[in-house]
């Protein structure tokens, strides 16, 4: 927005905004963190915006590329975005979805947006300050902008079908049993229970409970396919069904079957997750397929971690999607993993696009074996920072359909 043609590292080519109505132009001069594509945050279009776009008739995905450029407090910028007259982005500050970051890339995505009139009309409207924009991108739903294989493409390599009851198949999964407190100041005990992990009526349930259990108030599941289904390149699709209520941090993502390929500061075989002095996190990366916190219900996160790209630094590479009904329905959460990119999707519909640099493994750490991790979490660092937990909400559970790996067709 207010810049010139700019190619980006997914692919996208993104034009000048001369759909856009007024004239408020800005430049953001600093570098943007978070982002493959800082030279595409520079610019920005500021004030109650219109963009009308002359498209075809149908479904469109619009994505919604922002970086904050001034330094106001969280709270002084607050705005909504509407598509088609349908509110699709609710009270948006920039800043406090940035984890409190100044001028770095946050990327929101929506879908089944229905042009019937051969117009897409997007408006960005302030309840505090000032809306921004720095990039759009539009597309049919039926299409993408990448290289994505299709079904046909793909090898089913390792699956679970959930099609048994009782506990997760021994010869699929394990347990993380741990006390309340090891990672990210997490609230709950990690255990083995039935009432905590079980599967039932074609589906694995993650289930957290309000009860005392040695230092914790609650107790959840947390299940891992290390060393049982690991994964180097390919994709990972699950279907699940995510809980509702503030406090619940819900996710499905990976992390390196081998934690120590690339740590610097470790004793091999030591317990390093929470772990402050071993660095396997973030050295030996972590992809994060989908992410939901019970605050912010419609919003669900995609994300990787590495050594050159993290929340320490401020430059966590990730986007998000608005997807209404995750608590609601089934939607399918997913990945492709090449040696050359990761994409995130929400429903077939790619959100995330995360591009091989080619500058070492602090950078993309992706290059060996990773496993698949099914948690549900409450409070800690993120499932509190939209208030305190929410007791009426227990039990809530996480229910998943399956978790099916594949890799590609020679």
């Amino acid at each position: 927005m207010g810049g010139e043609q700019y190619q980006g590292s997914d692919g996208i080519t993104y034009q000048t905004d001369s759909l856009v109505l007024g004239d408020n132009k800005g430049t953001i001069y600093e570098a943007i963190k978070g982002s493959q594509d800082s030279a595409l945050f520079q610019s920005y279009r500021f004030g109650d915006l219109t963009i009308q776009q002359p498209v075809e008739n149908g479904s469109y995905e619009v994505t919604f590329k922002f970086a904050e450029p001034e330094n106001p407090a969280i709270g002084e910028r607050v705005f909504d975005v509407y598509a088609q007259g349908q509110l699709v982005i609710d009270e948006l500050d920039i800043k406090l979805a940035r984890d409190g970051k100044n001028k770095s890339e946050l990327v929101r995505a929506v879908h089944d947006v229905t042009v019937t009139d051969g117009l897409l009309n997007i408006e960005l409207k302030a309840s505090k300050g000032q809306a921004i924009l720095n990039a759009l991108v539009v597309r049919k739903t039926t299409t993408t902008s990448v290289d994505i294989q299709t079904s046909n493409d793909w090898e089913l390599v390792w699956n679970d079908e959930f099609d048994y009851e009782g506990k997760p198949d021994p010869n699929k999964w394990s347990y993380d049993i741990w006390p309340a407190g090891k990672v990210n100041d997490e609230d709950q005990t990690y255990t083995d229970l039935l009432e905590n992990v079980q599967v039932k009526d074609g589906n694995l349930i993650i289930t957290a409970h309000k009860e005392d259990y040695g230092n914790a108030k609650y107790t959840s599941g947390r299940i891992h396919s290390q060393g049982k289904g690991d994964l180097l390149y390919g994709r990972v699709e699950v279907r699940a069904k995510l809980p509702k209520g503030q406090g619940t941090w819900s996710a499905i993502w990976m992390l390196p079957s081998d934690p120590f390929k690339y740590e610097t500061t470790c004793s091999q075989d030591e317990d390093w997750q929470g772990n402050s002095t071993c660095d396997a996190w973030p050295n030996s990366g972590e992809i994060d397929i989908m992410e939901h916190v019970g605050y912010d219900m419609q919003t669900i996160h995609g994300t990787v971690h590495n050594k050159a790209y993290y929340w320490v630094n401020s430059e966590q590479r990730k986007a998000s999607f608005e997807g209404e009904t995750v608590d609601q329905a089934f939607h399918v959460y997913s990945i492709e993993w090449t040696p050359e990119h990761i994409i995130v999707f929400f429903d077939e519909t790619p959100y995330f696009f995360y591009s091989n640099e080619s500058t070492g493994w602090e950078a993309w750490p992706f290059d060996h074996p990773y496993h698949v991790i099914l948690n549900l979490a409450i409070g800690g660092s993120w499932g509190t920072a939209g208030g305190p937990i929410d007791d009426s909400i227990f039990p809530v559970s996480m229910e998943v359909d399956y978790v099916r790996v594949f890799k590609p067709l020679p």
